[in-house]
């Protein structure tokens, strides 16, 4: 008997800031440019043809590149050609949106949908659907209320952040979010309708992220030492509290005599530079006033192909944001074996096991995890059991493939949900639309 396969789609993924070629070493790269990269290699190879659509950020930048099987990255000229912080972009999503339908246009190849990422494109999104009649599930990755609620004066979003969520929330046809937390606010704090919201988390390449030997691991880095080591990896940015495990390491020492040490992995060059990065001057000084400079190492930027072996390095990761929306680098030291502990917050409260694949601990609470840091490093059967489930809960709940494999179903429930009600045709063919625009 033939088993049914669906149809091949053709998607528009729309995101503005974040271009799956940053991750090559471009500016303000993170967890929305591994998702839209990620999910969209592994839609193209599920058999789906996905057009990414972001802002050209760069002036050597071609109009398309064809990035992966079945993928293509649109870089359109919208702005300056070159890097903009993405609180920047909203004056000029009419702009994007303008410059969508142009492609879209020229192109000839009508998408079957659109999946928006971020509120921005999430705005560009509906405006397309009122023009196409083209269905959209949009994803946010952070919610502005949530962002405004815990990071008050320091939040730069556009004072319209808010207000186009709660529009796009009302007008897409489904929603994304990664984990329960994110659902939560979607129906809570903007009244999502619960029926069109679907939880499908982030996830990790568990090839990619795959334990190695502590020693080889530490070989492999260049860290001559065999002494207990905490790492962390990630953005080094205030929300982040890298700060916290610095206060931690130092009760840690003063508890417990444990030669332990820090690894700190991030920042915007390769080399740690204060004055590229001021967060790691911030932590400089934290670590020299509370008597724990030398045992804080800091290495810098360094690409996804390299952080295997410093999450293997470590005998445990730690990460304790006290704003975290969903948070992939408790996924990837997981992949690699390796017990974390995280603060309980946002999407980490679902994807690290309290007791099982690691700890839970308070934000801003370095008593709490100098305590489970302690419980971690001074018995080995407990990390080892711990890193043993965390990989195990990795290949299970959350690679890329079956991320990609939930996404494309939902599109299809979604195309075949409109098919049965009988949607209407859209009022214009691409053409039509982009000369319209074109005279407006």
């Amino acid at each position: 008997m033939a088993t049914h396969r669906p149809r091949p789609l053709r998607i528009a993924f729309l995101s503005e800031h974040a271009s799956p070629t940053a991750l090559l070493g471009g500016q303000d790269a993170g967890g929305q440019n591994v998702y839209v990269d990620e999910v969209s290699r592994a839609l193209g190879r599920l058999g789906h043809a996905v057009d990414v659509f972001t802002r050209r950020d760069r002036a050597d930048l071609p109009e398309t590149i064809d990035w992966a099987p079945g993928v293509r990255v649109v870089n359109l000229p919208v702005g300056p050609p070159g890097f903009l912080p993405k609180d920047a972009l909203w004056p000029l999503m009419p702009v994007f949106r303008d410059a969508v339908l142009g492609f879209l246009a020229r192109d000839g190849a009508r998408p079957d949908l659109i999946h928006g990422n971020f509120w921005m494109s999430g705005w560009v999104a509906v405006e397309l659907r009122r023009r196409l009649g083209l269905p959209v599930v949009q994803i946010f990755h952070a919610m502005g209320l949530t962002k405004r609620r815990h990071q008050g004066a320091a939040d730069t979003s556009p004072a319209a952040r808010v207000r186009v969520e709660r529009d796009v929330t009302r007008a897409v046809d489904r929603l994304i979010a990664q984990c329960p937390a994110e659902r939560a606010e979607l129906v809570e704090d903007y009244g999502a309708d619960p029926a069109r919201v679907a939880i499908i988390p982030s996830g990790v390449d568990p090839t990619l992220f795959a334990p190695l030997d502590r020693a080889e691991a530490r070989r492999r880095i260049g860290l001559d030492t065999a002494d207990p080591l905490v790492v962390y990896v990630g953005r080094l940015l205030p929300r982040k509290d890298v700060r916290n495990l610095v206060r931690a390491l130092a009760l840690l020492v003063r508890q417990t005599h444990l030669p332990v040490r820090l690894l700190v992995v991030g920042g915007e060059t390769v080399e740690p530079d204060p004055r590229a990065t001021p967060e790691i001057g911030a932590l400089q000084c934290l670590a020299a006033e509370l008597g724990v400079a030398d045992r804080v190492i800091f290495t810098g930027k360094r690409q996804p192909r390299e952080l295997a072996a410093y999450y293997s390095a470590g005998d445990v990761v730690a990460t304790t944001p006290w704003y975290e929306p969903f948070g992939l680098t408790p996924l990837e030291a997981m992949a690699c074996g390796r017990p974390v502990i995280g603060s309980a917050v946002g999407g980490i409260t679902f994807t690290v096991r309290h007791g099982e694949t690691g700890f839970l601990v308070p934000p801003r609470a370095p008593e709490a995890l100098a305590r489970r840091l302690a419980q971690v490093l001074t018995d080995p059967a407990l990390a080892a059991r711990l890193g043993r489930a965390a990989r195990s809960r990795v290949a299970r709940d959350f690679t890329w493939e079956r991320v990609g494999t939930r996404t494309a179903a939902l599109y299809a429930a979604l195309l075949a949900e409109r098919a049965r009600g009988g949607e209407p045709a859209p009022r214009a063919t691409l053409a039509r639309v982009a000369e319209r625009t074109g005279r407006a």
